[in-house]
């Protein structure tokens, strides 16, 4: 982690290294690192006001019409941008694409804020943060049960929501009462890096995806290499996302 505050802070990235946990966090952790610039959206709304600036812009989005087959669109391109999601459109896709599913519970409101930005930890395997009205959100421990989450279907397992809520009772020395519980799925690459570019081997098809659980912030970028290679000026970033690294590998093997 300290190579890893170093590396950022070399490439300009702000980032604190934290010798002195607060209190709540030195039972599980010895060290960690703060991002004072990072931040938390609700997913829901964002979703919601990208589909409306896409609509204001001309795009036509169709709900409840889900697409069996490539061979039903009438169209000089089509991208993949269904992530986790895509499973059967392009088999080869197919094959680097892993679905993957991620639980997460809210609890009922804690009786004090505890934590006032949201934390990630173990690589990504847990996440949370406490809303504002006290609730908190916790999310992860998929790797406790890792073969059954490698899954597009959507629902929660008693094995890893109990894990979950025994997280939270470690963190927060209670065990609150549980809300709401739920799942979602993303795309993972063997490298776990985007697959963003030309499907070899099919004309005007496209890909972008496999995000690997950073979908929010590399589906922008990957939208924009794709979008400006379609418009006739396909940028050199493209060449580091390119599907041909694991569909050759595939292939091979």
């Amino acid at each position: 982690m300290r190579a890893e505050a170093e590396a950022l802070d070399a490439d300009e990235f702000e980032v604190e290294w934290l010798e002195v946990l607060p209190p709540i966090l030195q039972r599980r952790f010895a060290g960690g690192l703060r991002h004072p610039g990072d931040g938390a959206l609700h997913p829901a709304r964002w979703v919601r006001r990208l589909a409306h600036h896409a609509a204001a812009a001309g795009a036509e989005i169709r709900e409840h019409s889900a697409v069996g087959s490539l061979d039903e669109l009438d169209a000089p391109h089509v991208v993949i941008a269904t992530d986790g999601y895509g499973q059967g459109l392009v088999p080869e896709l197919d094959e680097i694409i892993r679905p993957t599913r991620g639980q997460v519970v809210v609890t009922e409101p804690l009786g004090e804020l505890l934590f006032t930005c949201p934390h990630y930890a173990r690589r990504g395997y847990d996440y949370w943060q406490q809303l504002p009205d006290r609730r908190l959100v916790y999310g992860g421990k998929r790797d406790s049960a890792l073969e059954n989450e490698w899954t597009a279907e959507e629902g929660v397992t008693e094995a890893v929501q109990r894990q979950i809520e025994e997280a939270i009772e470690e963190l927060v020395v209670a065990r609150p009462s549980i809300a709401q519980r739920w799942s979602g799925i993303w795309g993972t690459t063997a490298d776990e890096l985007p697959l963003v570019g030309r499907i070899p081997g099919r004309d005007g098809t496209w890909v972008a995806a496999g995000y690997s659980g950073h979908g929010n912030v590399l589906g922008f970028a990957a939208g924009e290499l794709v979008a400006a290679a379609i418009a006739g000026d396909e940028p050199p970033e493209l060449a580091l996302f390119d599907p041909k690294r694991l569909l050759e590998r595939s292939l091979q093997g």
